[in-house]
């Protein structure tokens, strides 16, 4: 596996100079030569400023956040990272990669959760290569390497877990965004490092049930919606009863005995756990007629 090395060019504007001077010279002299005919020099001249054309070919600009992969006659010879004007080896083969912060959007997959439901789920990527060798060499294409990685890695951890938590303190798609986002990064991450891409964040950008079973799967959340409301509400209700009693048996307000007891406690959990007003029947005789 090849490991990034940085390299060092020389100043272009140095270079550039010595390129015009040489060149200016070398046109004085082959005027020179035709003049006096001298065939030698005026070859000489026309070899010379071949060379100093074929030499301005290794001026190259690094822009910031950007390197060259240098390679000479195949072999890696380096990464120019530094930004500025240079000059390299005009024979060497020069390859820009960017170092800048990038994202995409994956496609909406339709895969089946941990418990075999249909869903569409899409996710963001940030990203940036931060290994250039790697990125250049140890991969085909890493732009084209890291989209289809990444919906390979979403796909897998969609099937990794349910889309809904059934369970007090299971991982879900839905209620763990937090944890669920770093999974899918460290998921990505493991399969791009190859690559020499950094995985800055990774977030899961739509999830919902496939189009089949949405209505079914929303009449069910909103049945155990309201399954957890009315539970709410009996703990509620069963403990103001608990408390009327007490509080009725310790200050003598009135003696019941066990049937009566059991009638107000069917009465006051109707009137606390109705969804409706109660109405209200009102007593003219005494508590037992």
């Amino acid at each position: 596996m090849l490991r990034e090395k940085e390299m060092n060019g020389w100043s272009g504007w140095a270079m550039l100079l010595i390129l015009v001077v040489v060149f200016g010279s070398t046109i004085w002299m082959l005027i020179s030569a035709v003049k006096e005919r001298e065939v030698p020099l005026a070859i000489a001249s026309i070899v010379i400023l071949i060379l100093t054309a074929v030499c301005l070919l290794g001026l190259t600009v690094v822009n910031p956040n950007e390197a060259q992969v240098v390679q000479l006659f195949g072999r890696y010879k380096g990464s120019l990272k530094e930004q500025g004007f240079w000059w390299v080896n005009p024979l060497t083969n020069r390859r820009k990669l960017s170092l800048r912060v990038r994202n995409f959007e994956s496609n909406k997959l339709k895969v089946n959760d941990f418990e075999g439901n249909p869903i569409e789920i899409a996710a963001v990527v940030v990203w940036r290569v931060v290994e250039t060798a790697e990125a250049a060499f140890e991969v085909h294409d890493y732009e084209h390497f890291v989209h289809v990685q990444s919906e390979s890695a979403l796909r897998n951890l969609a099937t990794s877990y349910p889309y809904d938590a059934h369970q007090e303190g299971q991982i879900s798609l839905r209620m763990s965004a937090g944890e669920i986002a770093h999974r899918l990064q460290q998921e990505i991450q493991d399969r791009l490092t190859k690559a020499g891409v950094e995985v800055i964040e990774a977030r899961i950008s739509h999830l919902a049930y496939a189009p089949e079973i949405a209505g079914a799967m929303l009449r069910r959340q909103q049945a155990s919606a309201v399954i957890a409301a009315r539970q709410k509400i009996v703990e509620g209700a069963v403990g103001m009863v608990e408390m009327a009693l007490d509080q009725l048996s310790r200050k003598q307000v009135v003696q019941l005995d066990e049937e009566r007891k059991a009638t107000m406690v069917s009465n006051l959990l109707v009137v606390l756990c109705s969804d409706r007003d109660a109405q209200p029947v009102v007593n003219t005789g005494t508590l037992y007629q």
